[in-house]
């Protein structure tokens, strides 16, 4: 990870939160105490203990975790990246702190070359800027090197093959990209992943045909996260009269490849979940949104991509979908419903579903020395939330952001 590139918060302060569920990577510590001195986790106690001269925020029972951290994710509040604007940036952050999210990775979709160069230029803006939302932690491209055939709501004109004057220039002139998803099948996609890695930028798979075998090959090269599992790539394909496992059975079968999935409840019903997580675990499972710019926003008609060209959606029954209802066009979840639909609809124990929207997408970014979990010396990225999973505390690096009273 580039920490220069990440989101620095002002005006912190002592903060002292008593009689909390703490969730910890060693279990759940009842009516507890967490300590907040310059932005980071100073004590976990026990017991509280006095602290002069703190903010006091007594949790009254609810549960304190660590902060969500969403690696995949467009918008929200009726803003997204790809409108290139600083406005866009800080107004989805903000948007998304309410909901639990204190660190993100903005993503673009398959767009023109002036389109992605406004909008990464515009996080150069907004992350010096951002101080009351969620932070920043580098940009992830979403394409434009994908298969054709899974292009699922992404707009087919700027489909292609990867075009190494086109991603090392790209590479070399915005340090900051963090992750950059494509199919691994496509001509040239090894070498792309290549050079991702000598760049320490993720390559990712996604909206891909690839069988189990060019999957295999990919991650040789560097392909270790498959980008939103199911959604966007084939399993059990026949060709002629022969069976080919595909993209998901390779990521169930490659013990070292991560996960993400889109959790809202909708994308991936409860059977699929469960299956996941039994075959995977929470160690390489991350929690995502993939949110729109309709996030967080009344249902009806939306757009997909910027503003100015992107895709008509209709937005219904908690989910974006193509206007002729042939496939969903990203979703409208926020954090806490992630939480929310694993641990009450796929009936996962809280402090692994904590686990999977905290520590291991942090682990993935390889910022887990300092984020992901609540342990002394970590960045003070915490979240206070009641049983039903809503949010009435987000604190970023040592700020409260948001408080629901």
């Amino acid at each position: 990870m580039k920490d220069a590139y990440i989101t620095g918060i002002a005006e912190m302060e002592r903060i002292n939160i008593i009689y909390g569920n703490i969730i910890t990577p060693n279990g759940i510590i009842k009516s507890g105490q967490v300590i907040i001195e310059e932005g980071k986790i100073a004590a976990i106690n026990n017991k509280p203990v006095k602290v002069n001269n703190a903010q006091e925020i007594n949790a009254m029972g609810k549960f304190v975790s660590p902060g969500f951290i969403d690696i995949h994710i467009h918008g929200g509040g009726g803003h997204d990246f790809m409108d290139g604007t600083e406005q866009a940036f800080l107004a989805i952050a903000k948007l998304h702190a309410k909901y639990g999210t204190t660190a993100m990775l903005p993503t673009t979709l398959s767009g023109s070359r002036e389109e992605l160069v406004q909008t990464l230029e515009s996080y150069q803006k907004a992350v010096v800027s951002n101080t009351h939302g969620a932070q920043f932690l580098g940009m992830h491209l979403e394409g434009p090197y994908f298969a054709m055939s899974q292009r699922g709501a992404q707009d087919p004109k700027y489909i292609r093959n990867p075009d190494p004057a086109e991603y090392e220039q790209i590479v070399t002139t915005y340090p900051f990209i963090t992750r950059w998803s494509a199919a691994p099948e496509l001509p040239g996609a090894l070498a792309f992943a290549d050079y991702m890695m000598a760049h320490n930028v993720l390559p990712a798979f996604a909206h891909t045909d690839a069988v189990c075998e060019e999957v295999e090959q990919g991650f040789a090269h560097g392909y270790s996260l498959a980008t939103h599992l199911y959604s966007g790539m084939a399993g059990v394909t026949r060709r002629n009269a022969y069976r080919y496992a595909g993209a998901v059975e390779a990521s169930f079968l490659i013990d070292e490849i991560d996960v993400e999935i889109i959790a809202d409840g909708v994308h991936l019903p409860a059977p699929l979940l469960k299956l996941i997580y039994k075959i995977k675990g929470a160690d390489r499972i991350a929690l995502i949104t993939d949110a729109m710019r309709a996030a967080g926003m009344p249902e009806g008609e939306s757009v997909l991509g910027s503003l100015h060209n992107g895709l008509k959606v209709i937005v219904e029954n908690g989910v974006a979908k193509l206007p002729d209802r042939t496939a969903f066009a990203g979703s409208v979840a926020t954090a806490d419903r992630l939480v929310r639909t694993m641990r009450d609809i796929a009936g996962i124990a809280l402090p692994d579903v904590i686990k999977m929207m905290c520590y291991t997408p942090a682990r993935i970014l390889g910022v887990h020395s300092h984020k992901g979990s609540l342990e002394v010396g970590k960045d003070a990225d915490i979240v206070l939330f009641d049983n039903d999973i809503t949010i009435a505390n987000t604190i970023i690096g040592g700020r409260v952001v948001y408080n629901a009273d």
